[in-house]
């Protein structure tokens, strides 16, 4: 793919840098969302809907695969739409009609899918062998602070229809992770928590409206003509 021939239109820095956990000799990860020109969807071969690269590392998901992404829930993907506003680094104007919409991506059932299932996926990388020992205390440290931010994340989603990217107590959150790692059964509590808290009312609906991201998705097409 010709990556010149595409127009970013929302970027930011995601990851530890925007959950306020970064330490020194932290990656810095960039999300992004472009999209190509419209013509070039009609031909024989679709262009690819992903480009990833490194030194910086950087993801950017075309505009309709960003779509199904976020209707999934996917955290990762979400969060590029509810950064703080000091890891923007490409915001034009259709993306900020993007996030003006972002709620609408949002449903109980996705929500609660996705993050309880992402921090299961953390829980059993902490509790793992690896085929040849313990992993180190590092890596486990890490699936801790995901596995945990991933559970604040979506029960505060599930409560409020807001994603909070960046975390209140980073030191806390750090601490916490530093237990789970020396004792990681104990996570295990931690998810039964999470679910209990999603099996409580919440305030997100049971299906995303889709109206407003389709009309969001023309718009960016006719733009792209």
């Amino acid at each position: 793919m010709n990556a010149e021939s595409n127009t970013v239109l929302l970027e930011g820095v995601v990851g530890s840098t925007a959950y306020g956990l970064a330490h020194a000799g932290s990656d810095v990860d960039r999300l992004g969302l472009f999209v190509v020109p419209t013509e070039r969807l009609f031909g024989l071969h679709r262009p690819g809907e992903s480009l990833v690269s490194t030194a910086p590392d950087r993801t950017l998901h075309e505009a309709a695969k960003w779509c199904r992404l976020a209707l999934s829930a996917n955290p990762t993907a979400s969060e590029l739409v509810w950064l703080p506003d000091d890891c923007y680094l490409v915001r034009t104007p259709l993306g900020e009609e993007l996030i003006a919409v972002r709620s609408s991506f949002l449903s109980g059932r996705a929500v609660r899918n996705a993050y309880l299932g992402y921090a299961t996926q953390q829980f059993r990388k902490l509790v793992a062998k690896d085929g040849r020992g313990d992993a180190s205390p590092a890596r486990l440290a890490k699936h801790a602070r995901h596995l945990l931010r991933l559970l604040a994340q979506g029960v505060h989603l599930h409560r409020s229809g807001e994603l909070r990217v960046r975390v209140d107590d980073p030191e806390r959150l750090r601490a916490d992770a530093e237990r789970l790692a020396l004792h990681p059964a104990e996570a295990e509590s931690r998810l039964a928590e999470a679910e209990a808290a999603f099996d409580r009312t919440g305030v997100l609906p049971a299906a995303p409206d889709e109206r407003p991201v389709e009309a969001w998705l023309a718009r960016v097409r006719r733009a792209l003509l």
